[in-house]
């Protein structure tokens, strides 16, 4: 509420806020029509200076030679080309050392900071989000808007706050709590809201980790996900290219801590989550939300509701089967630790501890093998084990356990 107040211009006739855009970052693939619809009216760019572009999708791995392979890609990269030229715009092309994925070179460049309203053609600009800024994904004709006038036409948003609280286990991380909330709360569960993000657990982040959970903000329907600012995000700012220096950092930062949320702030509505109950998390179907913990079976269509039946059922005629009864279903560890499955043998008497899960990658044959158990051809408890062979954790090599039934 605070950053959407400082950069509201008025109130529209349709109830919309005019909000104005402080950093507009565009790229190849949604400013070509809007700078068209530009020069059919005669317009120009108001503030080229708060527009910075790079190319970003429709760059080639394996040879960025010009002209490109695909002419396509080389005809949207000359119209990215021919506008920043036109229209004096910061443009990071390739081979400038800044070139790269358009909600990333912002953050490396400092260009993104507390307090800023951010707009890209984007879904995932919701990134920005991290550093205590309202940023959110716009389409083409919205990317005229602010070109034209540094404003978009906005609906006030709604804004929940998702606490997360504690200390993730081993093996979890943030991929994995985002994958979490979306589960819990739904791919449409954030329509109408801005997620501000609270807790322990954000708390504790990294900048790139809080990054993650914002750029998965849209992934659950919110149009923007948002962090308070904190000594974690001037530490990563500190030094760089567009960072505040000096006397200007100082009262950077203190104006950036005035931008907290107020200790009896109200919100539109509050979720609560405990860290310790998030296990590594991976999706098993076609949506953000069909997601379950690597120690879980993959549910049946049966579960769910009529409404959601259908997409639950769409994926799994192409690799899954139907879950086994529970009778049927193997004992897996998790990615932290769990006991084994039971095996005996004429020379292994007890049940072994298999070693702890090192990478998700391997949870995630855990998950496969769960998913193929669940099949009339079902692997030996020996095919599984294969897969935890000796690993080496922290530099220590453990002896594979006894496989044999």
């Amino acid at each position: 509420d605070k950053v959407w107040n400082l950069h509201t211009v008025g109130i529209l006739p349709s109830g919309q806020t005019q909000l104005f855009i402080g950093l507009h970052l565009i790229h190849e693939v949604t400013s070509p029509q809007a700078f068209a619809m530009l020069r059919e009216r005669g317009l120009k760019v108001m503030y080229p200076q708060r527009t910075v572009a790079t190319v970003d999708h429709i760059v080639p791995t394996d040879n960025q030679a010009r002209p490109f392979a695909d002419t396509l890609a080389e005809e949207m990269m000359q119209n990215l080309e021919k506008n920043c030229a036109d229209y004096g715009i910061r443009f990071y092309n390739i081979g400038s050392g800044s070139q790269g994925i358009v909600h990333v070179i912002a953050p490396e460049q400092g260009l993104t900071q507390p307090g800023m309203t951010i707009a890209c053609g984007d879904s995932h600009t919701s990134t920005h989000g991290a550093f205590g800024a309202i940023s959110f994904g716009i389409g083409t004709s919205q990317v005229r808007d602010v070109l034209a006038s540094q404003t978009l036409a906005l609906g006030k948003l709604k804004v929940r706050r998702v606490e997360v609280n504690g200390t993730l286990q081993p093996g979890v991380y943030a991929k994995d709590v985002v994958l979490h909330l979306i589960r819990k709360l739904g791919v449409k569960g954030g329509v109408g809201y801005a997620y501000e993000y609270a807790g322990t657990t954000f708390e504790q982040m990294t900048m790139e980790e809080r990054m993650t959970v914002c750029n998965m903000a849209i992934e659950g329907g919110a149009r923007c996900g948002y962090i308070n600012p904190d000594s974690v995000t001037y530490a990563y700012l500190q030094g760089r290219d567009f960072a505040p220096l000096g006397r200007e950092w100082d009262e950077a930062v203190a104006w950036w801590d005035s931008l907290r949320s107020d200790a009896d702030a109200t919100y539109d509505d509050v979720v609560s989550f405990d860290a310790a109950e998030i296990d590594p998390t991976v999706t098993w179907g076609i949506t953000p939300d069909q997601g379950i913990g690597v120690s879980e079976a993959v549910p049946a269509p049966e579960s769910f509701g009529e409404g959601d039946r259908a997409i639950a059922q769409e994926p799994m005629p192409t690799w899954i089967s139907p879950p086994a009864p529970p009778s049927r279903a193997p004992r897996l560890m998790s990615a932290s630790s769990a006991a084994a499955p039971t095996v005996a043998s004429a020379t292994c008497k007890k049940r072994p501890k298999l070693p702890k899960v090192a990478t998700l990658r391997t949870a995630s044959r855990l998950l496969w093998y769960r998913v193929q158990s669940a099949s009339s051809n079902r692997p030996r408890l020996k095919d599984w084990i294969k897969f935890l062979r000796p690993l080496d954790l922290n530099g220590v090599r453990r002896a594979a356990p006894c496989a044999s039934r």
